[in-house]
């Protein structure tokens, strides 16, 4: 290392540490980063591993995969509505919710199209 400087392994629970003091209100990255003896550019990354679910205490990555969706038409589903007997709500709702990462709800008669845009775009 440059400048004499010693490379320090931290423990994914410290890294969890360090970045949930820059999730406090008002807390600065640099400061923390500063009193921790850390480069404010790495806790920049532990932030974005965060982000993502790969800090989760154990050391093990966590993976978010997107669950296969059926598309029914509109007569199937009212088909179905009719033999299964009344709903306990008659406005038609979808809501999905990725923890860190997005809430999509849709109420009412949903796009198809623009669903299927929203649901590709949270596959990147």
């Amino acid at each position: 290392m440059a400048n004499g400087q010693i490379r320090v392994r931290r423990a994914v629970t410290e890294k969890r540490r360090i970045v949930e003091l820059t999730l406090e209100p008002g807390a600065s990255v640099a400061a923390v980063a500063r009193a921790e003896g850390v480069n404010a550019n790495q806790v920049f990354e532990w932030r974005r591993a965060y982000r993502a679910g790969r800090l989760n205490g154990d050391g093990s990555e966590q993976s978010t995969a997107l669950l296969p969706v059926v598309m029914s038409h509109r007569d199937e589903v009212e088909k179905r509505a009719t033999q299964e007997g009344p709903q306990a709500s008659d406005c038609d709702a979808i809501h999905i919710e990725l923890p860190g990462r997005a809430l999509i709800s849709v109420e009412g008669r949903a796009d198809a199209v623009l669903l299927r845009a929203i649901l590709e775009s949270l596959r990147k």
